[in-house]
């Protein structure tokens, strides 16, 4: 498309020099705003861009374009906005697509048929962007297995290794705010993208022009577009049967999509495996990417505030658990009454006590088929509950615990150390894995695992608060809090950059009265006392801080989020069983500590 005659591209040009020399706009987004004007391909976007100048709206066009939206933990994800390189739109979403397409066949061999999974979620523009997507895919010579309809995120993961396809495509924001989406791009085996595939589609990316793309109509006719929604649906259910335990299966469950696709995987499943006795939380029934009745708008089962609603529900309806997955449907949230009284007071679950209760079902589960072994192995992260490691000591096999945040490495380590000894992977974000059907994160087969958990407990007289507290006195008090603070914008990310260093550079003596003993460093890949000496680390690499206490409050890490503008901060209690007498004050006590910690951390942040 040529530049439009009715625009003075060099007084444009010189506006944004001047905004620039103002200090209006930075000087990545200075230069991004004028390839943006001035190229040919990024022509059908020049009306909104010009508006935008002419109106003069400098920290909003430095937000967009003050750098090009990355790959994180999970994809490529952002705000939505018709234009800006640092912004979810057409244009971003097509470079995505195509810089996948260069990549993979470039990996390929020559000759070879290609093929691309794509599926998308209930958010807005998510089914615009996933056809999108497909023309471009097909454009490229790919075959695309095209879920046509809401499906989940380990659904898509299925289908990569269902139908054998050389890379996948999810359109999602997860748990984001309904300003956002993304994709998340996935490999042949089914996981999200890995070193050095990942820079390697970030190069291919950055060398996109012109766009070509298919129209998707048409290549659905063609047989280049493959709708697949039934079938896979069907194999997908079969694939999550296979992985369930035998047991019990009276429980009353309240079920919450939280407006998104949970609903399609979620129900059936349970219905198949008897439980006989499940209700859809009307609240939150109706797939919508306002995400309308939930608190905030923030469709995440990480926030305790999603279940107030359906908590209360549930006593009415006498029900003895309510479950609730984010709207791509991969991770999964849970609360459940104190006791088995379901009239009374109710606990919501955060991720790292869901992790330690299924790990202990899973891994008893597996002795009691006489299926358990000193090769058998379960999986976390640096930043997941010690608890887990415990629990799988006391049955007799590994943990492969040192990873950095993000299930695709817990998936990568499935493939490394094999798959057929692979028992259970779970991140502290509320996100597990029992089975080898999927490369990520599965919510309806936690939902299903913490629903035959549920129901055991129930006929051995406990509720899930008692279960979680017997493990408490079997392995020690664990607690475990996550808080966080957004940085919004480039002015954000650079308070994020400069807040590692200053903890990285100058560590504190001490939070909330507790000395700091130790820094663990894994950008840097040493490890710090105070005072003292650097010796090296072991350990993956990436941009995480680790401070060491003396105890009961052990650790406290710390590090930027790879998928919202904020950074994130993870404390760690423990108390020996041998030093537990009263569990209640010892969970007062470390609370109260925790609390100044979370105090201290908060200062050095602000400060």
């Amino acid at each position: 498309m040529n530049v439009p005659d009715d625009h003075d591209i060099p007084l444009l040009e010189s506006k944004l020099q001047q905004a620039g020399a103002a200090g209006e706009l930075s000087a990545p987004a200075l230069e991004n705003l004028q390839a943006w004007l001035a190229g040919p391909e990024y022509a059908a976007y020049r009306e909104e861009l010009v508006e935008h100048i002419e109106s003069q709206q400098w920290q909003l066009l430095d937000d967009l374009f003050w750098t090009v939206i990355p790959f994180g933990t999970g994809g490529r994800r952002g705000r939505m906005y018709p234009i800006g390189c640092n912004a979810i739109n057409d244009r971003t979403i097509g470079e995505s697509a195509a810089g996948l397409a260069a990549y993979v066949s470039q990996q390929a061999e020559q000759g070879s048929s290609l093929s691309c999974a794509i599926g998308y979620d209930t958010r807005h523009r998510s089914r615009h962007f996933a056809e999108l997507c497909a023309g471009v895919m097909v454009a490229q010579g790919f075959t695309v297995y095209f879920l046509d309809d809401y499906r989940s995120t380990p659904e898509l993961s299925f289908l990569v290794r269902d139908r054998n396809c050389d890379c996948g495509i999810m359109v999602t924001a997860s748990h984001n705010p309904p300003s956002d989406n993304a994709v998340k791009v996935y490999w042949s085996s089914g996981g999200q993208v890995l070193p050095p595939h990942d820079q390697g589609i970030i190069d291919c990316v950055g060398e996109v022009s012109q766009i070509e793309q298919a129209d998707f109509a048409t290549a659905v006719e063609a047989g280049e577009v493959v709708i697949c929604t039934a079938e896979t649906d069907k194999a997908y259910l079969e694939a999550l049967e296979s992985e369930s335990f035998p047991g019990p299966r009276q429980l009353g469950i309240l079920y919450s999509p939280l407006h998104g696709v949970g609903a399609s995987a979620v129900l059936p499943l349970l219905a198949q495996q008897g439980f006989d006795q499940v209700q859809l939380y009307p609240g939150h029934a109706q797939p919508d990417g306002d995400f309308p009745n939930v608190p905030d708008h923030v469709a995440n089962p990480e926030n305790a505030a999603v279940f107030d609603e359906p908590i209360e529900y549930a006593r009415q309806q006498g029900l003895e658990i309510v479950l609730a997955t984010d709207p791509d449907c991969d991770r999964m949230g849970c609360a459940a009454p104190l006791t088995l009284d379901t009239s009374g007071p109710w606990q919501v679950f955060n991720g790292n006590q869901l992790s330690a209760l299924l790990a202990d079902f899973v891994l008893d589960q597996h002795r009691q088929s006489g299926n358990l072994s000193a090769d058998h192995y379960v999986v976390t992260t640096l930043v997941t509950t010690g608890m887990v490691r415990r629990i799988a000591e006391s049955y007799g096999v590994q943990t492969r615990d040192q990873l950095m945040v993000g299930f695709k490495w817990i998936c990568g380590a499935i493939d490394q150390y094999g798959p057929e000894k692979f028992l259970y992977g779970t991140e502290e974000s509320h996100g597990f894995l029992t089975g080898t059907h999927v490369r990520d994160k599965d919510g309806p087969n936690a939902c299903l695992v913490i629903s035959q958990l549920a129901a055991a407990a129930r006929v051995a007289g406990q509720s899930l608060v008692e279960k979680l507290d017997s493990l408490y006195w079997q392995h020690g008090f664990h607690d475990e809090r996550l808080w966080t603070i957004r940085m919004e914008g480039s002015g954000g990310m650079t308070r994020m950059q400069a807040l590692m260093e200053r903890v990285r550079n100058n560590p504190p003596a001490e939070l909330g009265g507790i000395e700091v003993v130790a820094l663990r460093d894994y950008l840097q890949q040493s490890r710090l006392v105070p005072g003292g000496e650097s010796e090296p680390l072991e350990g993956p690499r990436g941009n995480l801080l680790v401070l060491e206490l003396a105890g009961p409050i052990t650790e406290v890490a710390m590090r930027p989020s790879g998928t919202e503008p904020k950074i994130k901060f993870y404390g760690f209690g423990y108390v020996p069983p041998e030093q537990l007498a009263d569990l209640e004050l010892t969970r007062q006590q470390v609370s109260g500590q925790m609390d100044g910690v979370e105090t201290g951390m908060r200062s050095i942040a602000e400060a």
